[in-house]
């Protein structure tokens, strides 16, 4: 900490202020969320209550378990559909990347090569440089 706390001084911040304040935010956002919590159970109370005037209670407490299990299962399926999206980006952006090193790697492999022969030199090198160009310039475009 004492290493932190010089270094946080070289850069002009109070270390002691930055502490108490985060302090202060967990606690209001503790209390805030404890609020929360309170209000949702309530609201649940409340429709088991309305349910239980209306059907009985056995069967408002049949529909709301009944409810609470969709909505779990609806999360539930919105995280394994997010996941999969991150998944696929992440496999495409790791594609898009060994391509780009692949392809510098045959063109840093082929310079000596095109640097013997003056016609490939004149014609290859900016056909070359055009074509890396266009492939970095594509994969870019998705970001």
């Amino acid at each position: 900490m004492g290493l932190v706390a010089q270094l946080a001084s070289l850069l002009g911040l109070e270390v002691d202020n930055l502490v108490n304040r985060a302090k202060f935010s967990a606690l209001v956002y503790g209390l805030i969320s404890i609020c929360v919590f309170a209000a949702a159970a309530f609201l649940v109370a409340a429709g088991y209550i309305a349910l239980a005037e209306r059907l009985g209670a056995i069967i408002a407490a049949l529909i709301m378990a009944g409810g609470f299990l969709f909505m779990a299962l609806v999360v539930y399926l919105v995280a394994l559909v997010v996941r999969r999206r991150r998944e696929q980006k992440l496999a495409k952006r790791r594609r898009a990347s060994e391509t780009g090193a692949l392809i510098s790697t045959a063109a840093i492999t082929a310079l000596p090569l095109l640097a013997r022969s003056p016609l490939l030199l004149k014609l290859g090198l900016p056909a070359a440089a055009l074509a890396v160009f266009a492939l970095l310039h594509d994969s870019k475009d998705d970001d």
